[in-house]
């Protein structure tokens, strides 16, 4: 999920910037370092949104740049196991289908798409269920759940997020709109006959 948080941190700001605006070179500084760093704790940084408060600058022996504590406001972008998330496949494989979810990709084991059994059309580059003929390909948008999240903060693309659609409200978008569909028409069906049964009645 996409939060904004509050955290404080120390910024360098070297020589050369001294007569630029402090604010301004302050969250520069701050997006060029943070941006698109992960952290285990807060999420994947995606924009600092504000510096809310500059300390006092301090200066280091044998450094000549100001050393200033800082208090921002960053979007962080923060993957919760069993959250439901929306995102679009961007590609399919023997095992599976890659879902980018914000600034991450999950991956959707071939295990945990449906009930029915899937095989891999690799001609097509489809993922097909066996009964229904239901696909899913590179472009579709799809819901699933959070199942297993593993951050790597040092290689933040080979972070680990595994997806599931195994579950009611879950899957391919077509998938959820037929089904809506189909319900509606049950309950229209049971509408039906609830007045059929009484006019017999009478």
């Amino acid at each position: 999920m996409y939060l904004k948080v509050r955290a404080v941190d120390v910024v360098r700001v070297p020589p050369e910037r001294f007569g630029e605006d402090l604010h301004s070179t302050v969250k520069e500084l701050l997006a060029e370092r943070l941006e698109g760093r992960l952290d285990k704790q807060i999420g994947m940084f995606i924009a600092i949104l504000d510096v809310n408060e500059i300390g006092e600058g301090r200066i280091l022996i044998g450094d000549a740049g100001i050393y200033y504590e800082t208090t921002f406001e960053a979007l962080v972008y923060r993957p919760k196991l069993q959250e439901i998330t929306e995102g679009e496949v961007i590609e399919t494989v023997e095992f599976g289908a890659f879902i980018e979810i914000g600034p991450l990709d999950g991956l959707l084991h071939i295990s945990q798409i449906s009930d029915e059994y899937i095989s891999y059309d690799e001609k097509g580059k489809r993922l097909v269920g066996k009964e229904s003929g239901r696909a899913l390909a590179v472009g579709d948008k799809v819901r699933a759940r959070i199942v297993a999240v593993s951050l790597n903060e040092r290689e933040p693309s080979d972070s680990k997020i595994g997806l599931t659609m195994r579950q009611p409200g879950l899957g391919k978008y077509e998938w959820l709109e037929e089904e809506r569909r189909r319900e509606q028409e049950r309950k229209s069906e049971r509408r039906w006959c609830v007045k059929a049964c009484v006019k017999a009645k009478a």
